[in-house]
């Protein structure tokens, strides 16, 4: 039986346990890619709790966590700045050269990146990282550029999928559940 074009594959897994950079689009990827405004014109964002959470665990396993995104919004400052995150890039049109210059702080190579994106904007990253990564809501031409497709969509799950990947590829997965099972966090 042949495996679907975007699943998570074996080799996939494998590519994964090297991934020392997660980096994320925010709208479409984190929130559900929806603008929401108030009756004063102001935006209101949704952020998924278990990809939050998901994101500290990537952290506190070693892996370096960043934000790039095309919009500019305090909100997503504040997420960023709640789940430890310091990697936060606001207002990016062209998201490559940002992802290729923190890479370049951080010692880490293209190919130790897995970057998650839904849109245009994202497609130079996807393509040129290591492991490019796109969600369900992402349109079919985004989609057929990344190496994987999470099942969760964008703001309901999808960086936490991805998360629990990377912990699981990087062996990290059994102790993770035990330290959960044997002390309250």
């Amino acid at each position: 039986m042949s495996q679907e074009p975007h699943s998570l594959t074996p080799q996939l897994l494998e590519h994964l346990s090297t991934v020392r950079l997660l980096a994320l689009d925010v709208d479409g990827v984190l929130s559900d890619g929806q603008l929401y405004f108030d009756s004063n014109g102001t935006e209101i964002k949704s952020f998924h709790v278990l990809d939050g959470h998901g994101l500290k665990l990537a952290k506190r396993f070693g892996i370096e966590v960043a934000l790039i995104t095309g919009r500019t919004s305090p909100m997503v400052a504040q997420r960023a700045a709640s789940l430890g995150i310091t990697h936060l890039f606001q207002g990016v049109e062209n998201k490559l050269p940002v992802l290729r210059e923190l890479c370049q702080q951080l010692d880490i190579s293209l190919d130790e990146v897995a970057y998650c994106g839904d849109d245009l904007p994202d497609l130079a990253a996807i393509h040129h990282s290591g492991i490019g990564i796109s969600v369900p809501n992402a349109p079919p031409y985004i989609q057929q550029h990344a190496n994987w497709v999470t099942t969760c969509a964008g703001g309901r799950g999808a960086a936490r999928e991805i998360c629990d990947a990377l912990l699981r590829a990087q062996g990290h997965w059994d102790a993770l559940i035990e330290s959960y099972l044997q002390a309250p966090h």
